[in-house]
């Protein structure tokens, strides 16, 4: 599972090699609490144990990091399918 380096904070953001054919998402864990979120908008697609202000704060941090998490992406999936990002 890919990670996206150096967002601060609690929680580890990372794709599944496996969801190459889904539109651009990523998940977010923190303990045992995990979500999904779409990125292009950026908008919650899965959750599972967050609580609403905490996938708030959630959002904002995606949002933040927006081209980061985006450059991951299409790093690590360019790389799958063999093409050039």
């Amino acid at each position: 599972m890919p990670t996206v380096k150096d967002i601060p904070g609690p929680y580890r953001f990372y794709f599944y090699s496996i969801d190459s054919e889904e539109p651009a998402h990523v998940h977010v864990k923190r303990d045992k609490d995990h979500c999904k979120f779409w990125l292009e908008p950026v908008s919650l697609a899965k959750n599972s144990g967050f609580k609403p202000k905490e996938l708030g704060d959630i959002r904002k941090i995606i949002v933040s990091n927006f081209i980061k998490i985006m450059e991951a992406w299409d790093e690590h999936f360019g790389e799958l399918d063999g093409s050039e990002n």
